[in-house]
């Protein structure tokens, strides 16, 4: 048996300690790191509960329970902190990416405590599709916010709408990658696209400018 928080403990363990240490920015990046992790730990539990309260099974739990919790978990430390702290959009921005980040990176680590680590290209694979997944899901709201910042009431329906994407994305990735032969292969290529093609975007766009 697998104890995720357990897990979650040694992880979070030293990021908290190195928080005490930091200066703010890097205080800030750590903080949401773990949040990331938090998120992560808190939608394992939430999902599942939800799918034994209504008996569905972990396949069809992981397309259509798990995106909507995971990416509403992952919504919540940045939620708070604009209602609370009114930061700066890049700010926010930097938050929602590193909430993704440490939520992808402790998923993975579920992953490697629950299946082991003998198959290295299928690990290699789900390792950087699904954390290219949670990034770009992470990118999605970060560019929204930054084009919807000015404005409360846009923030407020625009992010909604975004958190509609990322949901439904986040769940198409689940089901390919869910399944075996091309499908699975497309899953997992998606995102690294998605995200080579906005690395090279930013790079043309800093070249030119």
């Amino acid at each position: 048996m697998n104890y995720i928080e357990n897990t979650y403990i040694c992880l979070a363990a030293p990021l908290l300690l190195a928080i005490l240490l930091l200066r703010r920015d890097g205080r800030r990046a750590l903080l949401f790191l773990t949040a990331g992790m938090t998120a992560c730990l808190l939608s394992a539990y939430v999902s599942s509960f939800t799918a034994g309260a209504i008996g569905m099974d972990l396949a069809m739990a992981s397309h259509e329970i798990s995106p909507v919790v995971e990416e509403l978990m992952k919504s919540f430390p940045l939620l708070f902190y604009i209602l609370i702290f009114e930061p700066r959009k890049e700010h926010a921005i930097s938050a929602t990416l590193l909430t993704a980040v440490g939520f992808a990176t402790f998923e993975n680590v579920c992953f490697l405590t629950a299946y082991g680590t003998k198959d290295l290209p299928r690990l290699l694979i789900r390792g950087f599709g699904t954390g290219a997944m949670h990034v770009m899901c992470g990118m999605a709201v970060s560019v929204g916010l930054y084009f919807l910042w000015e404005k409360i009431w846009l923030r407020a329906v625009g992010g909604f709408a975004l958190l509609c994407f990322v949901i439904t994305y986040h769940a198409l990735f689940n089901i390919l990658v869910n399944q075996t032969g091309a499908a699975f292969w497309i899953g997992s290529a998606v995102p690294l696209t998605m995200m080579l093609g906005y690395f090279l975007f930013l790079r043309k766009r800093i070249i030119l400018s």
